[in-house]
């Protein structure tokens, strides 16, 4: 008596098959209660946050007359408004001197965080942990309090002639040099980041004859892409968008970043601006700081989850 062994077909895996015949294998969640007050709670606050910026726009492509109206979508639209809000002042100036600022303070937050971070999360040395304590302490200091004693101190600190000035006071070096003392929050960001990378990474480093600077230059900071990704967008953000410290330190026109800008040109208007002027001014100062979330935001996601859940 034989026996007739019928071999069942090979199963192909889902990505294998057309789009169309692709089947959903993971179980959906039933829309509770709790799920859909959360989905409701999401809905207002985009719209919370959404509704300003469409106004900022609508507002920036209205005529003068248009002004007058409620009317969300102007009718005719005037894309002047952004040649003309530019045409008075020294903005090309004043987008180079924020640019300088913001970038190479930026440079400079990186490497010194990233150094300091780098000693607080893999090397040991005597008194490591009350330094790093003593660091975390500073964040309890409000930064107002500390904004007259470094007036006073940068206001006798000598510039050499630096941009025409005796003093580091009306020059770019009080919104530049800090940056490259780091920052306490920073720090602390990126120390929870690089507590995750493995040691067997920089014992084999060492082993191999790397020194201390060549394995943070070569292993811990292409590994920390994330977490320097998220310093750099906070970092971005807050000196594009700095009023207060170039409002101390900048006297001379010429030196005027945007921000300082956008504040003169509402006060050449007497107080009453024209905001269609406005904020089509305020929509391309504010441009630069979208571009960078977007571009990095996938980047930003990660870095603060890891940095936030992921360190020992």
């Amino acid at each position: 008596m034989t026996s007739t062994f019928i071999e069942n077909p090979p199963v192909q895996p889902v990505e294998a098959l057309p789009r169309e015949q692709r089947r959903d294998t993971k179980p959906r969640r039933p829309l509770t209660i709790g799920r859909l007050l959360a989905l409701l709670l999401m809905i207002g606050i985009t719209i919370l946050f959404v509704v300003p910026l469409f106004w900022m726009v609508s507002t920036s492509l209205k005529t003068p007359q248009g002004l007058l109206k409620p009317d969300w979508i102007p009718n005719p639209i005037a894309w002047e408004n952004y040649t003309t809000a530019f045409s008075f002042g020294l903005w090309p100036r004043w987008f180079l001197n924020t640019i300088i600022i913001t970038l190479v303070s930026l440079v400079g937050m990186v490497l010194s965080t990233s150094l300091v971070a780098y000693s607080f999360a893999l090397l040991r040395w005597p008194g490591r942990d009350f330094m790093f304590a003593l660091v975390l302490a500073t964040m309890m200091l409000p930064e107002v309090v500390t904004l007259i004693p470094q007036f006073i101190l940068f206001s006798r600190l000598p510039a050499f002639g630096f941009q025409g000035s005796k003093v580091w006071v009306n020059t770019f070096l009080p919104l530049i040099v800090p940056a490259f003392t780091g920052s306490a929050f920073y720090i602390f960001l990126l120390r929870q980041f690089m507590r995750g990378i493995p040691t067997e990474l920089t014992e084999a480093a060492k082993i191999d004859g790397a020194s201390r600077l060549g394995i943070w230059w070569h292993i811990v900071l292409p590994l920390s892409k994330p977490a320097l990704a998220t310093i750099a967008i906070f970092h971005f953000q807050g000196a594009w968008q700095d009023f207060m410290k170039p409002l101390l330190y900048l006297q001379s026109e010429e030196l005027y970043t945007i921000q300082l800008g956008l504040t003169q040109f509402q006060a050449a208007a007497g107080g009453a601006p024209a905001w269609n002027w406005l904020m089509a001014a305020s929509l391309v100062v504010m441009l630069p700081v979208l571009v960078v979330f977007v571009l990095f935001q996938q980047y930003f996601i990660e870095g603060i989850s890891i940095s936030g859940f992921g360190g020992r």
